[in-house]
This record gives structure tokens, sequence and C-alpha cells, in this order.
């Protein structure tokens, strides 16, 4: 009786170290080797195609800043360069109205390279806008990740 007692007490504090572990480490295979931690923390900090998981507003609005490309591409938008250096503020309800037409009519696969070619442009979406923008390239960030499971 002793003897069961006392192996049911070692097995109930392996058990507790074991949980307390699988706590610590995040419960992941890879935490008890050194070089699959390195390649997840290296896997997690590098961007995708468009740069982030699309999973939080101040994702989506680095990614944005983040692109790739550096070269200005226009999407039929030409017009906009006149809002170049202007203040995203400084916008009256006919202009705010000028960017959502566009943002609207556009592909959401094009929105993101459009608000990064904005960016090259130095032009500064209105912040009603800019929200439209980020929900935008959010839901189509999120469709895209449930048809690629």
């Amino acid at each position: 009786m002793t003897a069961s007692l006392i192996l049911l007490g070692v097995l109930l504090v392996v058990g507790c170290i074991l949980y307390a572990h699988h706590r610590l480490t995040g419960g992941s295979a890879e935490a008890s080797d050194p070089e699959a931690t390195d390649a997840s923390k290296d896997r997690a900090a590098t961007p995708d195609d468009e740069g982030c998981c699309g999973m939080h507003m101040t994702c989506e609005r680095n990614s944005l800043l983040s692109s790739v490309s550096e070269s200005v591409e226009y999407f039929d938008d030409e017009e906009l360069d006149r809002f170049a250096g202007r203040l995203e503020n400084e916008y009256d309800n006919s202009e705010i109205e000028e960017f959502r037409e566009i943002l609207l009519t556009m592909p959401p696969d094009n929105i993101a390279a459009w608000a990064r070619s904005l960016q090259l442009r130095g032009i500064s979406l209105p912040p009603e806008v800019r929200d439209e923008l980020l929900l935008i390239v959010g839901e189509a960030r999120a469709a895209r990740a449930r048809t690629a499971v």
C-alpha cells in the first residue's frame, strides 16, 4: 500500500512538471529542439507575399508600408496626383468621395498595391477612406487564408 502511494505521488509530481514545461514552452514539439525554435521564429518574423497574416489592424497598416515594390504603378488614377503633398485631414467631402469611388471600384487584389502606389506618389488617403481600405484588405486576406486551408 505504501509503495503504491509513493508511486502515485511520483507520477503526480512528474505529471505536474511535464504540464508546467508544456505550458512554458508553448506546447510545441519544436520547443525542445533549439534549431527548430530558431527556424520557427524566423518563419514567424518573415512576412508572406503581402507582408503579414492580415489578422490585426496594425499588421495591415504596417504591411501596406513595407511592400517590396519601389516602383510607382498607376491604377487608372492619374488624376489623384494633384493631391500629392496634401495632408490627410485637408480633403473636402467631394475629394473624399473621389478616393472612395476609386477604392470601391477596384478589384480587392489590387487594393494593397494601389495603397502602396499612393504612398510612393506622396498622396495621403483621407482617414475615412484609409480605414475602409484596411478593412477591405483585411477581409481579402482572411478570405484567401480560408481558401488556402
